[in-house]
């Protein structure tokens, strides 16, 4: 009743008579009235938005709990699973090389891909720390996407030095605000996905694309494809590479594209999967701002072939 009193006050020490109420005055038991009804009206209705403010902050505190919770489950699964595989492979291959060493070189390109993986897991674990744990977002800078892009495709050619990835840019410099190591991060994951599981020889593809309000990023496999049922679970926890059916002998990228997600939609971004007529598409968005754009003309249309 802040408002209620408010209007008392200024009854009293404003309106005239001065510091007096004085009913018997023509007119001023309308005056006092209207300014009363006006300061009941304004309380009520201060109190109902706070009241409906407070109400918002708690379903809002709520659903991201929900949704950190969610991400540590899914986060804790996938671990447990991605974990166990490789480290099962390295210990069988240990074993076996102990009874048979004549298969020397077998056993250790085994261990080493189980290594390589593993290498990988830590890579994505460690990522997760780069998010605040309060606010889900990320420490951003102003980083050009070409150079991202190529930093990333540099770091998955040290890990498949036969692959090839056909990267194309728009030719105009794209500055987006961004953590560079966790988007690329995002991009390795899903080259890696699309190198273990889409059963291809063809080249895969990271072509960038941009409108006013978002740079797209789109990685493009020509392989066997995803389960249509799948697809809207995929960035979920799930494992990639039960599809069609089919399951191909490798460690699952769950966790991998779960990070994926988690870490493009602490950069305000959403990041989707579907199906072309020859394989799989993923593409993720970054949002831009229109001050940061700049027209330099620059062409990048590469083979990273080692």
């Amino acid at each position: 009743f802040s408002s209620v009193f408010s209007v008392i006050c200024i009854n009293f020490f404003f309106t005239y008579p001065f510091r007096n109420f004085n009913f018997s005055l023509e007119g001023y038991q309308v005056t006092f009235l209207g300014m009363l009804l006006i300061g009941i009206i304004t309380s009520v209705m201060s109190t109902n938005m706070k009241e409906q403010q407070r109400q918002l902050a708690e379903q809002e505190k709520a659903l991201m709990e929900a949704q950190k919770e969610k991400m540590r489950v899914n986060l804790l699964r996938a671990v447990s699973h991605d974990l166990r595989t490789p480290l099962t492979g390295i210990i069988g291959s240990s074993s076996f090389y102990l009874e048979m060493g004549d298969k020397l070189s077998e056993l250790v390109e085994t261990i080493e891909n189980d290594a390589n993986w593993l290498l990988n897991m830590v890579e994505n674990l460690l990522s997760i720390t780069r998010i605040d744990n309060e606010t889900a977002k990320v420490t951003k800078s102003l980083e050009a996407v070409d150079e991202v892009a190529s930093a990333a495709v540099i770091r998955f050619k040290k890990r498949f030095p036969e692959a090839v990835v056909h990267v194309k840019v728009p030719d105009n410099l794209i500055m987006v605000m961004m953590d560079a190591m966790l988007i690329q991060q995002v991009i390795l994951n899903i080259l890696q996905n699309a190198q273990l599981h889409a059963k291809s020889t063809l080249p895969l593809e990271l072509f960038i694309d941009e409108d006013e309000a978002f740079v797209y990023f789109h990685i493009r496999d020509y392989g066997i494809g995803i389960d249509e049922n799948r697809i809207v679970t995929i960035f979920d926890g799930d494992n990639y590479h039960e599809t069609k059916g089919e399951t191909d002998g490798y460690k699952g990228m769950g966790i991998g594209l779960s990070i994926c997600k988690t870490i493009i939609t602490a950069h305000d971004g959403t990041i989707t999967a579907k199906n072309h007529a020859e394989g799989v598409e993923f593409c993720f968005s970054l949002p831009k701002e229109k001050e940061d754009e700049e027209d330099v003309p620059k062409n990048i249309s590469t083979d990273y072939r080692g």
